[in-house]
């Protein structure tokens, strides 16, 4: 569980409702039904304009990475070769085959596979380094989603507030309308900054963070593979991969 989105999340609600409250506004002032639809529903329009179907579901399959990432398993994955290695240089490549057989990660068993299969050191590398590129590009697209939702919505704040400021003037005749009708349009803005700063670009940035942070761990894992693969003594494929643990 990666605890700081959460909190994140409570933390950016407490300054935007406590900061009102301390100003001395209502609650209830922040909800304005016209602003939510010009801000919200016009930064999902103007997403999915720009974006095909799938990278947008992609981005949805992709989001609770913030809550639950990937496991961190750098240190575990370098034991586990080691390990690996020194069964090799004992038993042979062979003698992994169940220890591929066994493994839940799709991308640990391929390349896992492919080196008890007697796979050529560089062509294992040229395979699993592909896998892992695209794997990322992939994803990197998905989460730059909501990094482009961070841009058009505050644009669509504005929008928002202009909107209000034009249904305002159309009620100057009666100055008693003017204060919420002005206050009502800010509250666009509001809603744009706010989702923009606080939830839609901290969220891309987290999301990108994690998939760069798993491509990283899937690269020390290759690195293992073939250094096995080319038959290195365990401590010195240790000592070299000792360097991705940084």
């Amino acid at each position: 569980m990666e605890i700081t989105t959460p909190i994140g999340l409570v933390l950016a609600l407490v300054a935007i409702l406590g900061g009102t409250v301390v100003h001395g506004s209502h609650l209830s002032s922040l909800w304005e039904p016209s602003a939510f639809i010009i801000v919200v529903i016009g930064t999902f329009a103007a997403t999915f304009v720009q974006t095909p179907l799938k990278t947008f579901l992609a981005s949805l399959k992709l989001a609770p990475l913030a809550f639950k990432p990937p496991a961190d398993n750098a240190e575990a994955t370098l034991k586990d070769i080691v390990e690996w290695s020194n069964v090799a240089r004992k038993q042979g490549l062979l003698s992994l085959e169940a220890t591929a057989e066994a493994q839940a990660d799709p991308f640990r068993k391929k390349a896992l596979q492919l080196l008890v299969d007697g796979t050529e050191a560089q062509v294992l590398r040229d395979v699993m380094e592909t896998e892992i590129d695209q794997t990322e590009e992939h994803d990197i697209k998905s989460a730059k989603v909501f990094e482009a939702m961070g841009i058009y919505s505050p644009t669509l704040g504005i929008c928002g507030a202009v909107l209000g400021l034009i249904s305002v003037m159309s009620h100057l005749a009666d100055p008693s309308k003017l204060g919420a009708g002005i206050a009502a349009a800010f509250v666009a803005t509001i809603y744009g900054i706010g989702t923009a700063y606080l939830l839609y670009i901290p969220l891309s940035a987290k999301l990108q963070t994690f998939v760069r942070r798993r491509s990283h761990v899937q690269t020390l894992f290759v690195e293992g593979i073939v250094a096995i693969a080319n038959g290195e003594n365990p401590r010195n494929i240790e000592a070299r991969l000792l360097a991705y643990l940084k």
